[in-house]
């Protein structure tokens, strides 16, 4: 009777422990691994590009007008990686709709959609070129590709994911192949 009581009590006690870990794991979970204990759940997760075209919230017609694929500069990286360089304490801030990823901070051609996307929030970039800043700005979807065109450009999956993507973007949004800003080099990959 004794042994079959202190039984219960290490079981007890492990799953205790057990679901507090999991629970303090999943809070920290937004946190790049170099930050410290985080939730390898989130980093693991490949979304299709079929997927990462849904929308949690209803968008009416006529909402997306203009696609522009660009490159993060950077030879490796993730969403949090970007935030991170981009001092942004959260990545849920970050100022792209998704991140396609080379290999180096997630699977090649990993498509991480962010939290604009999910909540269908406009991208106000300061940086774009003049002539492309204009009211149509925030009718556009930004797609960061994890890539720097001089030291580290786009892998072949990366562009097979992106493209891929931006078919069923197009598609969704009825968005004309005309309307979709790219690197030069990806002017030879039919869009």
């Amino acid at each position: 009777m004794l042994v079959q009581s202190r039984e219960a009590k290490v079981f007890a006690a492990l799953a205790v422990s057990m679901t507090i870990g999991v629970i303090i794991l999943h809070a920290l979970g937004n946190n790049p691994p170099s930050a410290g204990a985080f939730c390898l759940w989130r980093y693991t997760k490949v979304v299709s590009a079929e997927e990462a075209v849904l929308t949690p919230t209803a968008q009416p017609k006529g909402v997306w007008k203009n696609i522009e694929i660009y490159y993060s500069g950077t030879t490796s990286g993730n969403i949090q990686q970007l935030a991170f360089l981009s001092g942004l304490t959260d990545p849920e801030e970050i100022n792209c709709h998704y991140v396609i990823c080379n290999g180096r901070g997630a699977d090649d051609g990993q498509i991480q959609p962010t939290e604009k996307w999910q909540r269908q929030q406009p991208v106000i970039r300061s940086w774009l070129n003049p002539e492309h800043q204009d009211a149509s700005t925030g009718q556009t979807i930004f797609i960061c590709v994890i890539a720097d065109s001089k030291i580290a450009p786009p892998t072949k999956q990366q562009i097979k994911t992106t493209l891929a993507l931006v078919k069923g973007l197009c598609n969704k949004f009825n968005i004309s192949p005309e309307a979709v800003r790219c690197p030069a080099e990806w002017k030879l990959h039919k869009l």
